[in-house]
């Protein structure tokens, strides 16, 4: 696994032990009813759907997952570690990525697309299939698209976005061929994880 993960963080780093407890204290407070309308039930059908839709024109796999708060020892290991939060969200998406499997696909070109709303961070982890053959600069261009439609609120409409980006990169690298329309078959769950 090589993954190229791309982060934008809205809030800012901790510094000193006041900053984190102040991180943890946000952690704690913060669970999937902040979430609110924008990923509630009808929102992750049509997400799972448009993911669904998309991987019909690749090979490709493409994962979506919103986590509410990291766990507090994590949190507490950031302190101890010295690891900045931005640090410490790549790893947990990095984390996921291989806990979800989105590695072990047969091409070598899952992507992930993890959002941590405790902090307001995104990460795009994609396998090395597909970070070869994406600039990190597209990369970032997609978070920093993401970020502005959440910023004005319209979380759904961000995220599809981001999915249809994901599809297109995907689409145009590892295409669905008319002999082998999806060879290996649809390898992982489509519809969103929530944690």
């Amino acid at each position: 696994m090589n993954p190229d993960p791309s982060l934008h963080a809205v809030s800012a780093e901790p510094t000193g032990l006041a900053g984190w407890l102040r991180v943890w204290w946000r952690h704690l407070r913060t669970d999937l009813s902040g979430a609110g309308p924008q990923f509630d039930a009808h929102a992750l059908v049509r997400i799972g759907q448009a993911i669904t839709r998309g991987e019909l024109d690749h090979r490709g796999e493409v994962q979506v997952l919103v986590e509410a708060q990291l766990p507090q020892a994590e949190l507490w290991r950031a302190w101890r570690e010295n690891l900045t939060l931005s640090a410490l969200v790549r790893q947990r998406a990095c984390f996921h990525f291989a806990r979800m499997g989105v590695w072990d696909t047969e091409d070598n070109n899952g992507v992930l697309l993890y959002l941590l709303l405790a902090e307001h961070r995104i990460e795009i982890v994609a396998d090395r299939g597909l970070s070869r053959r994406v600039s990190p600069a597209a990369f970032d261009a997609c978070v920093a698209a993401m970020a502005r439609a959440f910023k004005a609120g319209d979380f759904e409409a961000g995220l599809l976005q981001a999915v249809q980006q994901v599809h297109d990169w995907l689409a145009r690298d590892f295409p669905a061929t008319a002999d082998q329309p999806d060879r290996h078959g649809n390898e992982l769950p489509d519809s969103p994880t929530l944690l």
